[in-house]
């Protein structure tokens, strides 16, 4: 009997943590385990998943439960990438599930980065209640609060930030959404070690936006 073959490499990497932080927040393992898939409402992170995992195929769409807008997605079967997946603590139905994985500290923040591209937000703006005080907060979500709980956990044991961490409660049946926030002194010291090079894969338009509002920051600090 002939062993299956696995389309993805599964030798850790910067490149395999982050696509691995996409399939944390935006991913889904089939039942047949055997198959797994990737939606976005961004092509440009489903083209990223696909240069991470040293694979090509062909961009689909889905109907949006909520929406019912169409968002593109991919699928494809890799027997053991899937068991991989499953090794290090992902499942089917890992929405309200999931909880620590199995990451290598040497990684866990290309991992991070993926998570953020694929669930996490950033936002700034200028506090009203202080004369020229920028703000600017690293926040990052999920549906699962002991997965948010591990990252929480993993950051501080890593590099000694908490964060704050926050309950949505949901409505017309939806999930409650936790999220950690961590605002600008913590950011400051979380944000490099996520986007440590010009050239590790990432979600353009969320990196940009990071730039931007450091960028804003040092040049208000100069000023003063």
């Amino acid at each position: 009997m002939n062993k299956p073959r696995g389309k993805v490499n599964c030798n850790w990497s910067s490149n395999l943590a982050y696509a691995i932080g996409l399939i944390a927040t935006d991913g889904c393992l089939s039942k047949d385990g055997r198959h797994l898939e990737l939606t976005s409402t961004d092509e440009d992170q489903l083209e990223n998943f696909m240069s991470c995992l040293g694979i090509k195929v062909k961009i689909g769409y889905k109907t949006s439960s909520f929406s019912h807008n169409k968002i593109p997605r991919i699928q494809f079967g890799d027997i053991l990438f899937y068991r991989f997946l499953e090794s290090i603590g992902l499942t089917t139905a890992k929405t309200k599930t999931i909880s620590a994985l199995k990451i290598p500290d040497e990684y866990f923040y290309d991992f991070l980065r993926g998570h953020h591209d694929g669930d996490g937000t950033f936002y700034s703006y200028w506090d009203p209640r202080w004369k020229s005080s920028f703000m600017f907060y690293t926040v990052f979500l999920s549906t699962s609060k002991p997965h948010v709980v591990w990252i929480q956990k993993k950051i501080f044991e890593l590099l000694g930030i908490k964060g704050h961490l926050t309950i949505n409660r949901s409505r017309r049946g939806h999930a409650d959404l936790y999220q950690i926030r961590y605002a600008k002194k913590d950011s400051l010291k979380l944000l490099p070690k996520m986007y440590y090079s010009d050239k590790i894969i990432t979600l353009k338009r969320k990196r940009l936006k990071i730039v931007k509002a450091l960028a804003i920051d040092a040049a208000h600090a100069r000023v003063l």
